[in-house]
This record gives structure tokens, sequence and C-alpha cells, in this order.
């Protein structure tokens, strides 16, 4: 196995437990309810804007650029598909080198349009709610982030 695959899957594996046992590196006080209201509430905290949000915004303008540009490239690696599954169907025999580079080309437009997209979309973007009678933006944090907040549950909205 490759290092660089071996290293993606620690990591993970890694992630995966860390999430499931609820681990971390320097937890902080959480935030203590009455028994009743545990059931009932979302922890929020106000969405910082920070680099990537920033970021992310100025690539907003060009994003209906970015879109004609990825279907253009989806619509070229159809072509060097195709030409390559014509070449292999006019020889009557299949030669793997022909598929060599548009394969190439896919993997590497595949993980360049994963990018951009994450560029494109922030952390906070996936995250962001509106709190009925709360002005602002704000995320869905855990109850030991610092600046969190108790609301109720049906106050908060995607």
């Amino acid at each position: 196995m490759k290092p660089l695959m071996l290293f993606a899957i620690l990591a993970l594996v890694s992630i995966v437990m860390v999430v499931s046992f609820d681990l971390q590196l320097a937890p902080n006080a959480a935030i203590v309810l009455s028994p009743e209201n545990v059931g009932n509430a979302l922890y929020i905290c106000p969405a910082e804007s920070s680099f990537w949000d920033a970021f992310a915004k100025s690539l907003l303008p060009f994003h209906r650029q970015m879109i004609i540009a990825l279907f253009f490239i989806i619509m070229l690696l159809a072509f060097s598909w195709g030409w390559a599954l014509y070449q292999n169907l006019l020889s009557d025999s299949f030669k793997r080198e022909s598929f060599q580079t548009p394969w190439k080309l896919t993997k590497f437009m595949f993980w360049v349009s994963v990018i951009v997209w994450l560029f494109a979309m922030t952390p906070n973007y996936f995250k962001t709610v509106s709190v009925d009678g709360l002005s602002g933006q704000y995320v869905l944090c855990e109850v030991d982030t610092p600046g969190a907040r108790a609301v109720r549950a049906d106050s908060v909205h995607n």
C-alpha cells in the first residue's frame, strides 16, 4: 500500500474515533442546564468572520465563471473518454494506455473541483442557522465551545 493511502486511512480512522468517543484535546467547561431543558436545547455560537469567510466571499463574483469552466472541462473529459473508446473500438482490442490520460485528467479535475468547492463554501456555510428572536448569524456548536449559548431547539432554523 502506498504511504499516502496509508496516511489517509489512518487520518480517517483517527477522525472517526475522535468524533465517536467525543475526545477533545482541551475541553472547556460545559453549559449546565436543568434536566427538563436538556432535551429541548441546542447550542449556538456567533458566526465569526474569519479568513475563510472573506476568501469565500471574494470567490462569489466568479461563481458563474467557475460553473461554466467546470462544465467545459466535463465536456472535454467526455470527448477524451469517447475518443479513447472509439480508438479501442476501431482497433478491436483493448489498449489500456489509451485510457491513461483521460483517467489522470478525470482524477485531477475531480480533486480540483472538490477543493474549489470547499474554498467557495466555508465551514460556517454548512452549520449556519437562524434563531427566532435573535438578529445576526449563528452556527451550531458544542456544549463546551467558548461563547456557546443554549437556545430552545424549536427556535433554531436552517
